[in-house]
């Protein structure tokens, strides 16, 4: 359920901002004890990770660990390239897809901070050529009940449709937005499109963080990536993300595998997938970048304190504070993919949020603040556990919640002073 104003209070009165600095860094981690967490229970992360290598469920993965601002695991396993030997490494490079949300959510909360960007106002606003959609109805074509508005792109009630088979996906599909050449070109494409709901009625996974992506661009006059890079990810020093891999780095660069088939097999066209080799001409903001697991951790440390890191703001807490607790309408909860109902897990802007205990994710905590990509990248956060964070990367495809549930109880099992 959306949060009420004693819990953003309560938030903002415990954020305390801890630096992880420079000369602290993913790849040394300090020592586990020093925040509540032991070194014994850490090390069964190793016995998780190199069963699901040994397997065959994965070819290689990292996973990384923080607590109150520190680091305190940092370790690959694996293979990036089973056929060339290659072993997975803590800086190699992976497919982060919907990942990507969260960055670009974040970089559109910083315009709205400086006054550019109103949450509540509607997309048209920014982007006119959404000002005719209508809704799909089964007798017919209606106008909105209300404006679609910035906000509902962030928690996916924006009311665009998704992939389901039904009359709005396959008119998505006739669209043809796999071919659009830039982020101008697909959101005039999407709306000529109907929405599936009214907007704020569903929760829909969809396109929304794409349009996100053009409000950016249009509103700070720079394109996508020169705007994620100068407010957000070199400023964190988030070295190896970006939405393409130049030719210094493509030996870090993961293979992408399938194991539909009970088998890893690379998916054709990834082992060198050259659409990654030159900077694309749509810069998607639902899904676009590559990155490292520590690369993503400086961005989650970054908001666990409340918006701040090594000295530097970058959101103010109560932005934060948005973007980690449920914000979803009661009629849109609880969020849903292609896998089933998430139960008790509403949506903030940006992220997932747990606000249950169920048989959905059982070891969850209360609280949790989450997201993962397509490739079965994943990660999450335990504000209740003085900022618990655990990015897991892996690239095996379709995606699977399995690797971040096995590592879930072993990760709180670990700790010393458990909730």
């Amino acid at each position: 359920m959306r949060y009420d104003a004693r819990f953003i209070l309560l938030s903002l009165l415990l954020t305390i901002s801890v630096g992880y600095g420079a000369e602290r860094d993913a790849h040394t981690p300090a020592a586990p004890e020093s925040v509540g967490i032991s070194s014994t229970g850490l090390a069964k992360i190793d016995d998780v990770m190199n069963r699901r290598v040994a397997e065959g469920k994965l070819a290689g993965g990292v996973v990384v660990v923080a607590r109150r601002g520190k680091v305190v695991y940092h370790k690959s396993f694996g293979q990036r390239d089973m056929e060339a030997g290659q072993p997975m490494e803590n800086n190699t490079i992976v497919r982060l897809y919907s990942m990507t949300k969260a960055i670009v959510t974040a970089g559109t909360l910083v315009l709205m901070e400086e006054g550019r960007i109103e949450l509540d106002a509607p997309v048209s606003k920014y982007i006119p050529v959404m000002a005719d959609v209508k809704v799909w109805t089964p007798e017919g074509l209606v106008a909105p009940k209300r404006a679609m508005t910035v906000r509902d792109l962030m928690q996916h009630t924006a009311g665009f449709g998704g992939y389901s088979g039904d009359v709005v996906a396959r008119q998505m599909n006739e669209a043809k937005l796999g071919e659009a050449q830039d982020l101008d070109d697909l959101v005039t494409r999407l709306a000529t499109v109907p929405l599936a709901c009214h907007p704020g009625e569903k929760f829909i996974y969809s396109r929304s963080i794409d349009v996100l992506g053009l409000i950016v661009q249009k509103t700070s006059g720079k394109d996508l990536d020169v705007f994620l890079h100068e407010r957000l990810l070199d400023p964190l020093g988030m070295v190896d993300t970006d939405f393409w891999v130049p030719s210094a780095k493509r030996d870090r660069f993961a293979v992408n595998y399938s194991g539909a088939e009970g088998t890893l097999k690379v998916i054709p066209g990834e082992r060198a997938n050259e659409k990654y080799y030159a900077r694309p001409g749509l810069l998607s903001g639902g899904g676009g970048l590559v990155g490292t697991a520590g690369d993503y951790m400086r961005f989650l440390l970054m908001i666990s304190s409340g918006g701040s890191w090594s000295g530097k703001r970058y959101l103010k807490p109560e932005t934060v504070a948005l973007m980690t607790h449920d914000q979803l309408p009661a009629a849109a909860f609880p969020i849903w993919s292609a896998r089933g109902v998430k139960h008790g897990t509403g949506f903030g802007l940006g992220f997932s949020v747990r606000t249950a205990d169920t048989d959905w994710d059982p070891d969850a905590r209360i609280g949790e603040y989450a997201w993962d990509g397509a490739a079965s990248t994943h990660y999450w956060v335990s504000p209740k556990d003085d900022d618990l964070i655990v990015v897991t990367v892996e690239q095996v495809m379709p995606f699977n919640f399995d690797t971040a549930w096995a590592l879930k109880p072993v990760v709180y099992g670990a700790l010393l002073d458990s909730r």
